[in-house]
């Protein structure tokens, strides 16, 4: 992942979160192989970039993006896969909204974002051309987490096509 830290606009947009106790909890919450922290972090700034560079709302796409898993429930080898099931796909987008909303400011389209990010998983269909991407790219950085195998050139093809293909249906 390209140092974030580095990019003093992006590092500008989402500081206030970064500073919030209460969301760094997440920095010990395991995530596939890292954190939820580390985990929301790519999610939001390969969506930040990617917004970017279509002209759409980057810092709502950065914001977003960043809060997209902030639930704080750990998910154990020892739950039911109906469970998991139903906290990955309908639960946690709720849970991480409401969490969201305790410490931050939202517009619709930044909740729109958090809430559909496990779309098709989830019944909730993206409104917003900002709510595919974090959603898309959700799904690659947890592929390429999940499945060390992955290289970043292909993790960056694949979102580059479904961008296409998500372009072409509007």
């Amino acid at each position: 992942m390209p140092n974030y830290k580095e990019d003093i606009q992006y590092m500008n947009i989402i500081r206030h979160i970064m500073n919030n106790e209460n969301f760094m909890i997440l920095s010990n919450v395991k995530h596939h192989n890292i954190t939820r922290l580390e985990h929301s972090l790519k999610v939001s700034y390969y969506s930040y970039k990617i917004s970017k560079l279509l002209h759409l709302s980057y810092k709502e796409t950065a914001r977003a993006g960043l809060l997209h898993d902030f639930y704080l429930e750990q998910i154990d080898e020892q739950r039911k896969i109906k469970d998991k099931i139903k906290l990955f796909s309908s639960l946690h987008p709720n849970i991480a909204v409401n969490n969201s909303l305790k410490y931050f400011s939202l517009n619709d389209k930044e909740i729109d974002i958090i809430k559909t990010h496990m779309f098709p998983s989830s019944f909730s269909i993206p409104r917003y051309m900002e709510s595919w991407i974090v959603s898309i790219v959700d799904k690659v950085v947890s592929t390429k987490e999940f499945g060390h195998k992955f290289q970043q050139k292909i993790i960056l093809a694949r979102i580059y096509l479904y961008l296409l293909v998500i372009v072409s249906l509007f």
